[in-house]
């Protein structure tokens, strides 16, 4: 059955020369939010393929794989999971091939969830949910069992990358799963810990043009927690072979050893790896003694809006931090979009937001609200922007004091020496006032394989006028222009960009994003946008249901 292809398309432009809002504001007055419910509800997997109903077109040069990753079941027995990021795995693939898409899904098998499976209960701790004690232990034995150290889980529900060649689903923890992309099977259990002394990873790596990768880790000791940066080499030497080789490239310090600061990801330059330590702090004491006192991580996470936030910078090839200190006021980032080096400094455009306690408001509860009570949760949410910071390399005798350091054409972004070895920087925002009304931006993207790490011009992501994404947004950094796609009652997920074969612009392929629409029964679909119109091609409608996801990537076969 055909249906009518609908779309709005917007082009909107801001201003270069509007002042920088200096404390954006934290709080909105939204009323009326519809309840999204149904994205936070469990489902079945598909792993046989089924076919989908395409309205438009999809472009018959794309062809290959979109793997998706996200939460898919949030209750086991009659235990529900506390947060959203604690949902069972569940792995997407919607196979693009002439014009056709078939859709297919498969609960990650992890020990977490065979566990829980096999005891119809919660027995595996996760971000925001604590175990329950053991119903058939006698009282003496449960006691007992909130003195053991909680078992780390190896629910790697947040992103899919590629390391060696090879597919892997991964979480923030020590342990991911090699997965295979086509059956989404789980192949093989692999442990960060196994290979260096981390105690776990992010789920979002950065990978050089030859393959090698980087990702950062925690680790701890009786000295204190430390934070690793890791390289993995680009290649196998046995076809069996998973992380050997890896190194640690530099350790740093926490500023404050018993108390590190929580982080998604990082960004990388052509020289150096950007790690931004930020206070949003994790309680090493009360997540050791989490079982005990019945706290999950989530509860021993804390924002202190009175610490700088410090950006450090790591030499690739050398693996030393740089000697200059880099600070910025508190802030809250997630997700990086880019960095390059420009004429002496080192450009890093990122998401974050002036409050680092969005993560807490993210629970199952929340989202599952409706009325002024979903309204109330949103509006007490600070908003994401997308912003530019300028890191002057250099720092000798001569460099002035107490004035701005960089003299980039039409930069609005400061630096400025503050001591000897020590520069306080400001953003510049990459956006105008229009994109308040979308809620600012998260999951950015750009056309990596091309653009990572040099100067770019378009950048992607969802608008947030919701608790998930509920506009695709096109970011253009020259003409200070936007372009958004909006249909009430759809929420895309991530956009990911796809380059035609042989572009030679920057902007020329399409956009995948997955659309979750929670009103009405098994219509979620596969959208295709035309990147550079930003207008929609088509779109392949599974008939089934799909739960909002977090993460992915698209694995060519052409």
């Amino acid at each position: 059955m055909q249906e009518e292809k609908q779309f709005n398309v917007s082009f909107i432009g801001w201003d270069k020369t509007s002042k920088s809002r200096k404390s954006p504001k934290p709080f909105t007055n939204v009323q009326g939010l519809p309840c999204i419910e149904k994205i936070v509800t469990s489902v079945e997997d598909s792993p046989e393929p089924i076919s989908t109903n395409i309205i438009g077109t999809i472009p018959d040069w794309i062809n290959g794989n979109l793997l998706r990753n996200g939460p898919g079941k949030f209750e086991i027995g009659n235990h529900r999971f506390n947060h959203w990021f604690d949902g069972m795995a569940l792995l997407h693939q919607f196979k693009i091939s002439n014009g056709q898409v078939t859709y297919k899904s498969r609960f990650l098998s992890s020990d977490s969830y065979q566990s829980n499976r096999e005891q119809n209960r919660i027995v595996v701790a996760e971000f925001g949910t604590i175990t329950m004690p053991d119903p058939c232990k006698n009282f003496f034995q449960r006691f007992l069992s909130r003195f053991e150290l909680p078992k780390p889980t190896d629910n790697a529900n947040v992103s899919i990358v590629n390391y060696k060649g090879d597919f892997y689903v991964s979480t923030e923890s020590n342990i991911m799963h090699k997965v295979d992309p086509e059956t989404l099977e789980t192949t093989q259990k692999v442990d960060w810990s196994k290979f260096i002394a981390v105690n776990g990873a992010t789920a979002h790596p950065h990978t050089e043009p030859d393959g090698t990768a980087y990702n950062m880790g925690n680790s701890y000791s009786s000295k204190g927690a430390y934070y690793n940066i890791i390289r993995v080499p680009p290649t196998k030497e046995a076809e069996d072979e998973t992380l050997e080789g890896t190194t640690v490239l530099c350790t740093i310090p926490a500023e404050d050893k018993t108390k590190p600061s929580y982080y998604h990801s990082f960004a990388m330059s052509e020289n150096y790896l950007v790690f931004i330590e930020q206070p949003i702090k994790m309680d090493l004491l009360k997540i050791a003694t989490g079982k005990l006192t019945r706290k999950s991580i989530s509860d021993c996470l804390s924002w202190n809006p009175k610490l700088n936030t410090i950006l450090h910078l790591i030499h690739k090839q050398t693996g030393k931090e740089s000697s200059i200190t880099y600070l910025a006021k508190a802030m809250s980032t997630f997700h990086q979009i880019n960095a390059y080096e420009d004429q002496g400094f080192l450009i890093i455009d990122l998401c974050a937001s002036d409050d680092g306690q969005a993560i807490a408001n993210y629970n199952i509860q929340n989202l599952r609200k409706s009325g002024e009570a979903l309204d109330e949760v949103y509006n007490t949410l600070c908003r994401v922007f997308p912003r530019r910071f300028v890191l002057p390399l250099r720092i000798d005798p001569s460099t002035p004091y107490n004035q701005n350091l960089i003299d980039l054409p039409d930069c609005t972004a400061t630096a400025i020496r503050i001591g000897k070895n020590k520069v306080f920087c400001t953003h510049e925002d990459l956006h105008g006032e229009d994109l308040h009304k979308y809620g600012g931006l998260e999951f950015p993207q750009i056309n990596y394989g091309r653009y990572n790490m040099h100067p770019y011009r378009y950048f992607y992501g969802c608008g947030f006028r919701h608790l998930v994404g509920d506009t695709l947004l096109k970011m253009d950094l020259q003409r200070k222009q936007m372009k958004v796609w909006d249909h009430p009652g759809l929420y895309p997920s991530e956009p990911i960009f796809v380059p035609r074969p042989n572009a030679t612009e920057e902007d020329d392929g399409v956009i995948l994003s997955v659309v979750i629409t929670p009103n009405k029964d098994k219509s979620t679909f596969l959208l295709v946008l035309d990147a550079k119109t930003f207008e929609e091609l088509g779109r392949a409608v599974v008939p089934v249901n799909i739960p909002y996801g977090f993460h992915g990537t698209f694995s060519s076969t052409a």
